[in-house]
């Protein structure tokens, strides 16, 4: 089949559109022909070296596809042959088939386009997962989103109106701010000339929000601390901006706060079927609506990885930046 190959980890050059074997189907599993896959941040970190698959993934890159099932395992119930699927995926979805456990892939809305429905798997359930499970947001509370122009971001700032709570999010322009007013956030601040945990405590009427999604660590991190309410619970999910920073002890004590770390990738498949059926008892009827839906910056064929990893690279995107694969 043909695929992205990086043989070794390097810069933007060295993906190459190549051949490579097709997965062998598995126990529980679908096999899926890929009509698009996206490009995520940790897709840049696995092609410099720095962000290895977990044990049994795919060494191809991609963490979340759609395309149409052309197999299906035995005793695997609720698809077929032909059904349009969009999942989640340990690694590999910069190639023309997939295996996937069932339990990580949902049916594409009739409304959606195929390709489109590949912008939503990796970031509308890292969002479900570090906000309302682990975060525990709940209707009435204020979430504070870092990187609101972000695929996390756009997904975060739907999710959390739906839920029919207040969300703030941060961007880099006055212009991204904007556009996440638009999509439905409350508050927007320019990170590069604002202080984004004053605004959340304003917003908030001085209590701050209930839950910080935070992709950059630590320089953000006396930041978020403060912007949190009482008994609010801090979710890291990158290192964007570092990894080591000094902790008040005493501030985690005083004000009930919680720090989790959390990661998607590696979670057993059991694990993220949960997640998968949590965030569609919760959400799927939004999204089966359009009330949520994939914000999409734009397409490049799979033979221009190169040039949609530059443009991720840059920030430079509103939403998730897609990949034609067949």
């Amino acid at each position: 089949m043909k695929a992205i190959t990086v043989d070794e980890p390097g810069n933007e050059d060295a993906m190459k559109l190549g051949e490579a074997p097709a997965p062998v189907m598995q126990p529980d599993s679908l096999r899926i022909r890929v009509a698009a896959s996206a490009v995520n941040r940790a897709d840049l970190l696995q092609r410099q070296g720095l962000y290895p698959p977990p044990p049994g993934a795919s060494p191809i890159l991609g963490l979340e596809c759609a395309g149409e099932v052309v197999e299906v395992a035995d005793f695997v119930p609720g698809w077929n042959v032909g059904d349009r699927a969009m999942a989640l995926l340990a690694g590999g979805g910069y190639a023309e088939e997939v295996v996937v456990h069932a339990g990580s892939a949902m049916h594409v809305p009739d409304r959606l386009g195929i390709e489109e429905a590949a912008a939503i798997p990796e970031v509308f359930l890292t969002v479900f997962l570090n906000v309302f499970q682990l975060g525990g947001l709940a209707t009435g509370g204020a979430a504070l989103i870092h990187g609101g122009g972000s695929g996390i971001g756009t997904a975060a700032i739907q999710l959390v109106k739906a839920a029919g709570a207040t969300v703030i999010v941060t961007a880099g322009s006055d212009e991204k701010c904007a556009r996440c007013r638009e999509l439905g956030a409350d508050v927007a601040v320019n990170y590069r000339s604002g202080d984004f945990a004053a605004e959340a405590k304003q917003a908030t009427g001085g209590r701050g929000v209930d839950v910080v999604l935070d992709s950059i660590g630590a320089p953000y991190l006396r930041g978020n601390l403060d912007a949190l309410a009482v008994g609010g619970r801090l979710v890291v999910i990158g290192l964007m901006g570092g990894a080591k920073a000094e902790l008040s002890l005493a501030a985690l004590l005083t004000r009930r706060l919680q720090l989790i770390g959390s990661t998607l990738r590696a979670r057993p498949v059991e694990e993220k079927a949960e997640i998968v059926a949590g965030f569609l008892a919760r959400f799927g009827a939004a999204l089966e609506s359009g009330e949520i839906h994939p914000v999409v910056h734009r397409s490049f064929a799979l033979a221009n990885a190169a040039a949609a990893h530059r443009l991720v690279k840059a920030s430079e995107h509103f939403g998730k930046v897609l990949l034609q694969v067949s």
